[in-house]
Order: C-alpha cells, then sequence, then structure tokens
C-alpha cells in the first residue's frame, strides 16, 4: 500500500515539476505558456518517457479546468454586455461558424468521408479553442481591445454552439427501439437549463449572503467550487456540455455583488487544472499512430487550418476588419480545440463515427492546437507593427482622431480619473485616450468623453494632439507601456512637459532617466498620508505628524537622488528602522530606563561621564 501511495506521490511530482520546468522556458523563448504545457505533457505521457499509461484519466480530471475558466469568462459577461455584444456574437460568430463549417465539410467530402462523418469532423475542428485563444489573448494584453472583443464573441457562438451539436449528434445517431430517447435527452437538456438559469437567479444570491455572515472564508471557496462543479454536473446530466453549464453560471451570477469574491476563489483552481488539462491534451498525442499515418495526419492538420483560415480571414474582411486584424484572428482561431473532444466522443458513442477515424481526428486537433502558438508567433514577422485599431461596431467608443485639449492623458484607470479631477475643477481643456474599451464604456456612464487610442504609438499621439497640449499626463497601469510613452514624447516633443505615473522605485529612476518632467510612485503619497493618520490616531500632535511626514518625503528624494549617481542600494542609511541605525527624527524626551542589570551596565557604560572618566590621563 505505502508503495502505491509513494508510486502516486512521483506521478504528482513529476506532473508539477514537468510544468514548472517547461512553461517558464518556453515563455522565455517567446512561445507562450500553451505550448510549453503541451510539449511538457507528451514528454511525460505514455508516449514519451512513460511516466503516465493513462492519458485519459489526466485529462478527464484536467477538463474541470475549462469547466472553472468558462465559469469566469461567465463572470465576466453580464447579460448587459452579452446585449451590447449581440450583433458580435450572433452575426460575426454566426457567420464565421457557418462558412468554416460549410467550408470544412466539402474538404471532408473531397477526401472521401461521407456527409454525417464530413460535417461532424469539420464542425469539431470549427470550434476553436476557447483556452488557448484565450490565454494567448490574455499574455499578449489584447482581451479587452476591440479586436479582442470581436474573438472573444466568436468564442462564446462556439461555445455556445457545442450545445445544438450535440443534440444534431444524437438525431444523427443510427435509430433503436428506444425512439422516444432523442425527444427524452431534449426534454432532459432543456430542463437542466431552465432548472440552472432559475437556481442561479434565485438561489445563490441569498445563499451567498447568509455564508457571507459566517465570515468563514474556506466556507465560501466551498461554496464557489460548488456552484460551478454543480452547474457543470446539472448539465452533464441533462445530456449537455459541462463547460456550458459553469459559463451560464458565471453569466447569472455576473450582477452579483459577490462576483469578484467568487473569481478570486475560482481563480487558483483554474489555472492549474487548466495547465493540467493541455498537459493531458499533450499526453494524449498518440506518437505511433501520428508515425505511422503521418502524412494522412500533417495533410489533414495543413488542409483543415489552411480552409478554415481562409474561411476566418474572409469573413473578417467582409465585416470590414483591417488586413493587420483580419492575419491576427487567423492565426488565433485557425486551430481545433477542445470541444472537437466531446464532440468526437459523443459521434463515435453514437456509432456514426468509427473508432479509428475518431483518433486520427484527435491527432489532427491536437497537432493544430501545438501550432497555434508558433503559428502567432511567425506571424510577428510578417505583418508590420503596431495594426490600426479597428473600431467598427464597438458601440460607445470613437478612436482618437484629431482631437484637442490644453492637456492630453493618456490612460483613464483609477489613477487618471482622481487626477483629472483638478484639471477639471480649474477649467482646463483636456483628451482622454484609453486602450480598454470597457473603461471607455464606463467612463461614458458618467459623462466623460474617453477616445480608444494606444498610447505607445506615435500616430496615436499625433492624432490626439500631443504635438500642441501644454502637457501630458501618462496614467496608464503598465509600466513597460509608461517608459515607453515618455520616451516617445520626450524624443518627438522635448519641450511638452511630461508627467508620470510610476509603479515603484526602480521604474521612477527608469522614467527620471528617461527625461520625464515630473514623477510620482502610486503608492508614495496615499502611503505617507495612511501613516500619517495612524500616527494621529496613536495621539501624536499634528505639528510633528507633518514634519515626520516633510523629513520622510525630504529623506526619500535624497535617497532617489543618491540612487540616479548610484545603485539601488545608495542611500539606504536614510531609511527609518532596518538593520542601520539612523539618527533620531526628534529628540528624545526623557532618559532611557534600563529594564535589567545588562541593560544598565550598557547604559552606564555609553555615558557621557563614563566616556570622559575613560578619555582622562592613564
Amino acid at each position: 500500500m505505502a508503495v502505491e501511495q509513494g508510486s502516486e506521490l512521483v506521478k504528482v511530482v513529476v506532473l508539477l515539476g514537468a510544468g514548472v520546468l517547461a512553461v517558464p522556458l518556453f515563455k522565455r523563448l517567446g512561445l507562450g505558456s500553451v505550448l510549453g504545457y503541451l510539449a511538457a505533457g507528451l514528454a511525460i505521457g505514455p508516449f514519451g518517457l512513460g511516466f503516465f499509461s493513462e492519458a485519459g484519466t489526466i485529462l478527464h480530471v484536467a477538463e474541470l479546468g475549462v469547466v472553472m475558466f468558462l465559469f469566469v469568462i461567465g463572470l465576466e459577461m453580464q447579460p448587459s454586455r452579452l446585449w451590447k455584444l449581440r450583433r458580435q456574437i450572433f452575426g460575426l460568430g454566426l457567420m464565421q461558424v457557418t462558412v468554416s463549417g460549410t467550408l470544412l465539410t466539402l474538404l471532408g467530402m473531397a477526401a472521401g468521408l461521407k456527409l454525417a462523418v464530413a460535417f461532424i469532423a469539420a464542425m469539431g475542428f470549427v470550434l476553436s479553442s476557447t483556452a488557448i485563444v484565450m490565454q494567448l489573448l490574455d499574455e499578449r494584453g489584447d482581451t479587452s481591445t476591440p479586436r479582442g472583443q470581436r474573438m472573444v464573441s466568436i468564442l462564446l457562438l462556439e461555445d455556445l454552439a457545442i450545445v445544438p451539436l450535440l443534440a444534431i449528434v444524437a438525431f444523427m445517431a443510427p435509430s433503436t427501439s428506444e425512439g422516444v430517447s432523442r425527444w427524452v435527452t431534449l426534454g432532459a437538456g432543456l430542463a437542466a437549463i431552465i432548472g440552472l438559469v432559475a437556481v442561479s437567479r434565485w438561489l445563490l444570491n441569498p445563499l451567498f449572503r447568509v455564508l457571507a455572515k459566517a465570515h468563514a472564508r474556506e466556507v465560501m471557496t466551498a461554496a464557489a467550487l460548488l456552484v460551478v462543479l454543480g452547474s457543470a454536473l446539472a448539465m452533464q446530466w441533462g445530456g449537455l456540455s459541462m463547460a456550458m453549464g459553469a459559463f451560464a453560471a458565471g453569466v447569472m451570477l455576473s450582477e452579483s455583488t459577490f462576483r469578484h469574491q467568487l473569481e478570486a476563489d475560482i481563480e487558483p483552481f483554474r489555472g492549474i487544472l487548466l495547465g493540467l488539462f493541455f498537459m493531458g491534451v499533450g499526453m494524449s498525442l498518440d506518437l505511433p499512430l501520428v508515425l505511422a499515418d503521418w502524412p494522412l495526419i500533417l495533410g489533414g492538420v495543413l488542409a483543415y487550418m489552411v480552409f478554415k483560415g481562409f474561411g476566418i480571414y474572409a469573413v473578417a474582411r467582409v465585416t470590414k476588419s483591417s488586413h493587420g486584424d483580419a492575419l491576427q484572428r487567423t492565426a488565433l482561431m485557425a486551430q481545433g480545440g477542445e470541444f472537437a473532444f466531446v464532440l468526437y466522443s459523443a459521434a463515435t458513442a453514437a456509432g456514426i463515427v468509427e473508432s479509428s477515424v475518431n483518433a486520427v481526428l484527435t491527432a489532427v486537433i491536437i497537432i493544430s492546437m501545438a501550432l497555434t502558438p508558433l503559428a502567432v508567433f511567425a506571424l510577428r514577422w510578417v505583418t508590420p507593427a503596431g495594426p490600426e485599431p479597428d473600431m467598427d461596431g464597438i458601440e460607445s467608443v470613437e478612436e482618437a482622431r484629431e482631437i484637442k485639449g490644453s492637456v492630453l492623458i493618456i490612460g483613464f484607470g483609477r489613477f487618471g480619473q482622481i487626477a483629472s479631477q483638478s484639471l477639471l475643477a480649474r477649467g482646463m481643456d483636456i483628451a482622454i485616450i484609453e486602450s480598454d474599451t470597457d473603461m471607455i464604456r464606463s467612463a461614458a456612464r458618467f459623462g466623460f468623453k474617453v477616445y480608444y487610442g494606444d498610447g505607445t504609438r506615435m500616430d496615436v499621439l499625433h492624432a490626439s494632439g500631443a504635438s500642441h497640449a501644454r502637457a501630458i499626463l501618462v496614467c496608464v497601469d503598465k509600466k513597460e507601456a509608461t517608459t515607453r510613452i515618455v520616451e516617445l514624447v520626450k524624443h518627438e516633443f522635448p519641450l511638452t512637459p511630461v508627467l508620470a505615473r510610476a509603479y515603484d522605485r526602480q521604474h521612477a529612476i527608469e522614467l527620471i532617466r528617461s527625461g520625464v518632467d515630473y514623477q510620482l510612485r502610486e503608492t508614495l503619497e496615499s502611503a505617507l498620508a495612511f501613516s500619517s493618520a495612524a500616527l494621529r490616531q496613536l495621539g501624536v500632535p499634528d505639528v510633528e505628524v507633518a514634519e515626520i511626514a516633510d523629513d520622510i518625503r525630504r529623506r526619500d528624494a535624497e535617497r532617489l537622488q543618491l540612487q540616479l549617481a548610484g545603485d539601488i542600494q545608495s542611500g539606504i542609511n536614510l531609511m527609518h528602522g532596518g538593520r542601520w541605525t539612523p539618527a533620531p527624527l526628534t529628540r528624545p524626551k526623557k532618559a532611557g530606563t534600563a529594564l535589567n542589570e545588562e541593560a544598565a551596565d550598557a547604559m552606564d557604560e555609553s555615558s557621557p561621564a563614563r566616556r570622559a572618566e575613560g578619555s582622562g590621563p592613564g
């Protein structure tokens, strides 16, 4: 028994170790974490080093990562937001699925597959990998951009499409004596959806309010897991997709006051299980089959990706996306996805697709998923930097074009919103650009006119009126973007004052060396105000509190100057506390009192009288 437990522990350590080693390496090479997980799974799987013989077991457990991932996506998709994206979801998304599905079905029939098999193979490949695309969008910071929003909308439609596709598979299955079973399955699915909506809408919020009053964090975490897994199980019992159930529960809870708490509780489990899912996909790649039928599989991968890519590009161009955006969408979405495994398995179980065909199709899907990060990486070399932002179809968002203002604010998050208040109070004419479309819509609800624009692009800066602005305020929350904007502005408009938000001390030094006219670390003044309030609560007089704050500012400024001339360790003796002994800020009001004999001896030896005595003739 102990030996078996030790063997299972070794597998767990190998699984985690492979991910920990592979992912940072692949990210450092610029290939992304998804390909790292796939490679790690292939290396330790049954066709690699052989630590695992049953990849399906890992994949089955790790599918919960995709389930939790879609739950978190659902939490971000408030019904009001979904309604705003309805044209993209049911227009753009449906158009891409229809065009790509038709092309791939015709391709399958041309390759000799029966119509039913060709249709299922095509529709499985049409459903892009939500996990891979969302991960790559997140790593690139494109999730909230207009082109990212379009891809998210298409992914949502594709995720929704698995429900009718599974129903179609059930109806395409060879008829049996249980002719009524199809309608029973359909009724069970509808009942599961209605029940899930009812529970999410009228039961969960009161439940979470009761749990919140108990002030037990672990119970809230357990409840969050219960919601995700319970909704997934309800959909599975109804014959539908587990991921679809989790997504629906997330959407129903997206307007809840507990939305952020739920997301925080699920996040650690989601990240680990999603990584395990990708590793399970890597383990599932049947290398002997690939080597035996490599011409067929390689040809299938290339043909399916090319035909689907053509469909994606054509739909993007017809809907007036730019050439660059269309290429980006094609590279990101030309692969098959995790829902193909579900669809192919259901079709095989129903007797529509043979097991050997299922194995080949599964290998094609896995290889296409593995090629996606490489395709995105390769696209950087063939597309011009900084494609034009495509704003078509994005409501309440207007691109920055020939706007004017005496002050240009770049970034309108929490920091930029507060910074704008003093200028507006003084009646200054300000122009604001922001790259997050959700933030732009949110600001519009409060009466702010914010334009869409990426401040790291010189053409956007010119269009935003940077050339005639009296001052430029850089308030973005990413330090790399802040530094890039400061460098661009000081190079192109050297006489224009630039004030920038610094992330930390090291970033402040970097900005000063880039020529910024004024920088402020985002937590400096708020932390000083916070500590000053703490001193007042402890009874320290206001005058002394002000003196302490002024002294800390002075020390901080001196230390910053020393660090500019030296390194980050310079001026460390100017800080209070730690391993150094600073001079007292204020003179002690009374003499110290020894608490034991050793302290009394030490104080006696260090007293002025004893030192004078020791320095006498001797």
